[in-house]
C-alpha cells in the first residue's frame, strides 16, 4: 500500500485515493497521484534598502525621516537601531530605539550597519 501524501491545501494526513486522484475528506481539494510533493516552505529572507540580507540582532540605520503614529515624535534619518529582531507582518522589524520606545518598522527603510 503506497503512503498517501498529506494535502497540499490544509495538510491533512487522511487523504485518500480516488481513480486518478487524491482526494481531501477535510477541504475537499483533489490533487493528481503525479504532483510533485510540496517542499517545505522556503525561509523568507528580508534585506535592507540597499539589498543587504538582514539577520536578527543586527544594527541598521534609518534613512527617511519617519514619524511615529499616535503621537508628534519623528524618527530622524541616521537613527542608529540596534539589536533588531525580524518579524512576519506589515512591518518586518521589531526594535526599541532610545528616547522613543519599541517601534516595528519596515526593512526598505533602514540600512545595515
Amino acid at each position: 500500500m503506497s503512503q498517501i501524501p498529506p494535502c497540499p491545501e490544509c495538510n491533512s494526513p487522511y487523504g485518500y485515493d480516488d481513480g486518478l486522484n487524491h482526494v481531501c475528506p477535510e477541504c475537499g481539494h483533489e490533487w493528481s497521484k503525479d504532483a510533485p510533493v510540496a517542499a517545505e516552505p522556503v525561509a523568507k529572507v528580508y534585506k535592507d534598502a540597499n539589498g543587504n540580507v538582514l539577520q536578527d540582532g543586527d544594527t541598521v540605520t534609518v534613512i527617511k525621516d519617519l514619524k511615529v503614529k499616535g503621537s508628534s515624535l519623528v524618527v530622524k534619518v541616521g537613527t542608529k537601531v540596534k539589536g533588531i529582531r525580524l518579524v512576519d507582518g506589515d512591518h518586518d522589524i521589531d526594535c526599541k530605539i532610545d528616547g522613543i520606545g519599541a517601534m516595528s518598522l519596515k526593512t526598505e527603510f533602514v540600512k545595515k550597519v
